[in-house]
């Protein structure tokens, strides 16, 4: 299951959300979800599930405002849990505490549980079915939305006591909200190198490398036309996407500066925004 989140993948490693109120995010993010804190500092933590790989920093930047509605940016980050024991024992976490969630789905390729933090950031935690399982029409992954099997579930989870994230959970992928799908998918194929696994109708695209069923979920459920939220609110202010190599990163620059994008260097880090805003760090 791993193979698809190191080399040769391109994958999302890092998600940084900004946040209202710091200290009841930790208070979420390390009881609810079950992270480790990894470092602390005045404005921002970082977490991590395995002790030294940063999967998620959250940040209060001064003057935040709450997140805005019909905008671009964060649908969701999604944590990708190493079995379907471990799931099962995150549900049984969350019907302990309390926890609501916003939906559970089989998507054919995985099973997937969906939750907000305090703020309104999406996520989504699942366990990913074995890649033999999954059903391929050429080119594109079959995926759907069907009803869980939540009591096979929880079965399955009394297996595993619940000690916050597994090791080797890892960021699986993440979905945003863009303002539309052709510029979006000229960005993410032709300058990142992504291949589209699934479309959904003219509304929602999903892409991948080496074949996973998607690293990057693209919708314009927002509204065509919805423009970026403003820098100083809730959601997403940047996440990183993976290469395998030096020699793969800078390819990307170069594509990504042909088409037109502007390609920033800040301490030694490039960052770029997609057609929509949101803003991608390359490593």
């Amino acid at each position: 299951m791993q193979h698809f989140h190191q080399s040769p993948t391109t994958y999302v490693g890092e998600v940084v959300v900004k946040v209202e109120n710091l200290q009841r995010s930790i208070e979420f993010y390390t009881n609810v979800i079950g992270f480790k804190v990894f470092k602390q500092t005045e404005s921002n933590v970082i977490f991590t599930a395995d002790g030294n790989t940063p999967l998620l920093t959250i940040e209060q930047p001064k003057n935040i405002k709450a997140k805005q509605p019909r905008t671009t940016g964060l649908y969701h980050f999604a944590l990708l849990l190493p079995s379907r024991a471990d799931l099962g024992s995150i549900l049984h976490h969350f019907i302990e505490k309390d926890v609501r969630l916003q939906g559970a789905s089989d998507h054919l390729v995985s099973e997937a549980l969906y939750l907000a933090d305090p703020d309104g950031n999406g996520i989504e935690i699942y366990r990913d079915r074995a890649a033999e399982e999954w059903n391929w029409n050429g080119s594109e992954v079959e995926m759907a939305s069907i009803a869980l099997d939540a009591e096979g579930l929880l079965k399955e989870g009394k297996k595993t006591e619940w000690r916050g994230l597994p090791e080797k959970t890892v960021m699986g992928h993440i979905h945003l909200h863009v303002s539309e799908l052709k510029n979006t998918e000229q960005f993410y194929t032709e300058g990142l190198g992504f291949e589209v696994v699934t479309r959904y109708g003219a509304q929602a695209l999903f892409i991948s490398t080496e074949r996973y069923h998607h690293h990057i979920g693209l919708n314009t459920w927002n509204g065509v036309g919805s423009p970026a939220p403003a820098e100083n609110t809730v959601g997403l202010k940047w996440f990183s996407l993976k290469f395998s190599s030096e020699e793969k990163k800078l390819a990307a620059v170069e594509r990504l500066t042909s088409l037109g994008s502007q390609v920033e260097l800040t301490d030694g880090d490039y960052f770029v925004k997609d057609p929509s805003g949101n803003k991608l760090k390359l490593v």
